[in-house]
């Protein structure tokens, strides 16, 4: 089914002060915290309840755990206990480490970490045990809600905790993302980048460390600096190596967050040292610059205590910035504001963000190796007008997100393989086909399809207009995606063919008898054998002789043309308004039939009796109809069957409806005021609806 309709035109994020309540009562936080200090009654969120459903959806837990307030587990339970440090996290018996890596991360910034974790809840006086975070969304902030019962085992938190155990704001935060996404199941395996995001609202930017540009040092530096979410990892070569320990004391298949970067004289010389922290809260590099080793025997006490170093086994720990970069693979930075990390100097961003689908059968094409189907994804226009200060080129970062899919795990859903194209465009904004595909070659496109959340990459291109195609690589894939456009000047995007346009041809007039042609005649008299002595055709006659012509018709399939759908003929071209056709009226409909026939026949590429839902919008093109996106989407869902094929009679229901549809609109815009602020978009939409 398609998903949700929004306004998919792009637009400017919303102001961060504000978080939108998503509680299903629709009251906010301080409504429903006030609500239970009035009853004398401790908060129960009837939303994410405390029961095994919020825990798992595909098995059941190991041992039989027990929700406790902080209260019934420790007698002085506190919120947050001298500051949000990085070591109040440690994960426990679930493998969310890669979330863990970005809590830890976001405890290095004070202003980031106040606005996901707000400073005005506690347990003191006015505790009612309703707590709440804000996590970003898809281009919006949202206040999610949380009761303080937490899943122990023997008095004991089941998974994320504090090294303090009377502190509970890290297991709270977990708990606050675990109903964001459904369950706490739905939090196993991940990317630190995914939270990351959802904790700034920044854009992400992932560097294969082997691969990293010779400044990678500086990069690093400056984004810490900045207050950037940094993460990194080791990859597996195969599922038996997930979380296997190396000689070095290092976790493979492991999220680790970077939380510091610093020169450090040794011996007469500078060295390059990173920090690395491992969200177990133990386990950690045991090589040169581990918390032991020899090296720190020739390091002042004051440098020592510059670097907090210490030889605790808290999971942080020091390397060495070569060493760091032969064991790890990946790391991963999120900017908490689009900033450039190549640049010494910071730049003002502009953002454009557009929500779009991909629907199966219409705007699900596949990646460009799937060229039939290509053509069908969402186009965005990217207008690029100005160039970078002292360059020649428009700077610009590209990030496709996937959405809800960890939220739809529950019903089998999988993080999708994903990317983009990006196209010069022609002068005109209608949707580019099938050919323009075969013959031109992009000129940028994402580095790789990956199944992440979201792609991000940079690019450099001269002014100009281009067309962003963002694609699942396998097509009939289906998904909602959220595009930002992260832009060093102001750049304009908008949808491709995203107008409603009617353009219905006019059809000659049927000739007077004196002057018929010899076939023209024969047509009146077939008029009169199936007329009868009233000279109107009925519903019922058009009906049988509808399904007798298209039975003969060898070279179109369909399945039968219904009494309704002759209804619904006669509604649209009866003049008269008795309920029948005249002779007149069944002629100018006879040479709308036969064109919608060739139409057909003409967007049958494969002769096989059937159109596929993905030529839909050049078909109604062709008939005069030109559709956006959504109420293609809607068409598709109607008319097509689930091999994404259109049967005639199915394709002139659809013609009959959208004329119909029209035809009213016109009539009531002349008719009456009210629907000068109703769009022909939103009407067809309604009248597909009823």
């Amino acid at each position: 089914m398609p998903y949700t309709f929004r306004n998919s035109s792009p637009r400017a994020p919303p102001a961060p002060q504000s978080a939108s309540a998503t509680h299903s009562t629709g009251q906010t936080y301080k409504e429903l915290k006030l609500e239970c200090q009035q009853r004398g009654t401790l908060f129960e969120d009837c939303d994410f309840p405390a029961n095994d459903a919020s825990l798992f959806y595909s098995e059941k837990p190991p041992v039989p755990f027990v929700w406790k307030r902080p209260g019934e587990i420790v007698k002085d339970p506190q919120f947050i206990l001298g500051g949000a440090t990085r070591t109040d996290i440690c994960q426990g018996e679930l493998g969310d480490c890669w979330l863990l890596a970005a809590i830890a991360s976001l405890t290095l910034n004070e202003s980031t970490l106040a606005r996901v974790v707000p400073l005005d809840q506690d347990f003191g006086p006015g505790y009612a045990g309703i707590f709440h975070f804000q996590f970003w969304q898809h281009n919006e902030w949202l206040d999610i809600v949380v009761d303080d019962r937490l899943p122990t085992f023997k008095d004991r938190l089941v998974f994320l905790h504090s090294a303090d155990h009377n502190e509970f704001w890290s297991a709270l935060l977990e708990k606050a993302y675990a109903k964001l996404n459904g369950s706490y199941e739905a939090l196993k395996g991940g990317s630190t980048i995914e939270a990351m995001e959802d904790f700034t609202g920044g854009v992400g930017e992932m560097f294969e460390v082997k691969k990293a540009p010779e400044n990678f040092y500086d990069i690093l530096k400056k984004a810490l600096k900045r207050g950037s979410m940094v993460g990194c990892s080791i990859d597996t070569s195969s599922a038996a190596e997930s979380e296997a320990r190396t000689p070095y004391g290092l976790i493979k298949g492991h999220a680790y967050s970077v939380t510091g970067i610093d020169e450090v004289d040794y011996q007469g010389r500078k060295v390059k040292l990173i920090r690395v922290r491992n969200p177990w809260g133990q386990v950690e590099w045991n090589g040169p610059w581990s918390d032991n080793s020899p090296e720190w025997r020739s390091v002042s006490p004051s440098e020592k205590k510059r670097l907090y170093q210490t030889a605790l086994d808290d999971g942080e720990f020091w390397m060495k910035f070569d060493d760091f970069q032969s064991h790890f693979d990946k790391v991963e930075i999120c900017n908490l504001t689009p900033d450039a990390l190549e640049d010494n100097a910071a730049h003002k961003w502009e953002v454009i963000v557009h929500q779009g689908s991909w629907v199966r059968g219409a705007t699900a094409g596949g990646c460009r190796n799937f060229i039939e189907t290509f053509w069908t994804n969402p186009q965005i226009k990217l207008q690029l007008t100005e160039k970078d200060d002292g360059q020649n080129e428009c700077t610009f970062i590209a990030a496709l997100m996937q959405k809800d899919r960890r939220k739809l795990r529950k019903q089998g859903a999988e993080m999708l393989t994903i990317g983009y194209a990006i196209y010069e465009s022609p002068s005109n904004d209608e949707q580019l086909t099938k050919d323009f595909f075969r013959y031109h070659a992009s000129k940028a496109r994402s580095k790789t399809y990956i199944n992440l959340r979201e792609v991000s990459d940079r690019f450099a291109l001269p002014p100009g207009d281009y067309v962003v195609v963002p694609t699942t690589f396998e097509p009939h894939q289906e998904a909602d995606f959220c595009l930002r456009i992260f832009s060093e000047k102001k750049a304009v995007a908008k949808e491709m063919d995203g107008n409603v346009d009617i353009d219905l041809p006019e059809l000659p007039e049927p000739s007077p008898p004196q002057e018929e042609t010899e076939e023209e005649k024969q047509f009146r008299t077939l008029f009169q054998q199936i007329a009868g002595q009233d000279m109107e055709i009925s519903a019922e006659e058009l009906e049988y002789v509808l399904n007798a012509v298209l039975k003969k018709t060898n070279n179109v399939k369909f399945k039968k043309v219904t009494l309704l759908s002759c209804r619904n003929i006669i509604s649209l071209m009866d003049a008269s308004g008795n309920g029948k056709l005249e002779f007149n009226e069944f002629k100018v409909f006879w040479d709308k039939l036969k064109k919608w026939i060739g139409i057909f026949l003409h967007f049958d590429s494969d002769h096989s009796g059937t159109m596929s839902s993905y030529e839909l919008r050049l078909a109604l093109k062709a008939a005069g109809f030109q559709l956006n996106n959504y109420l293609l989407q809607l068409m598709v869902l109607r008319y097509s069957d689930d091999q994404y094929q259109i049967e005639f009679d199915d394709f002139l229901n659809c013609l009959i409806r959208l004329e119909n549809a029209s035809r009213v609109f016109q009539a009531l815009s002349v008719k009456s005021r009210d629907f000068i602020n109703l769009n022909i978009s939103d009407f067809i939409n309604l009248t597909m609806n009823i």
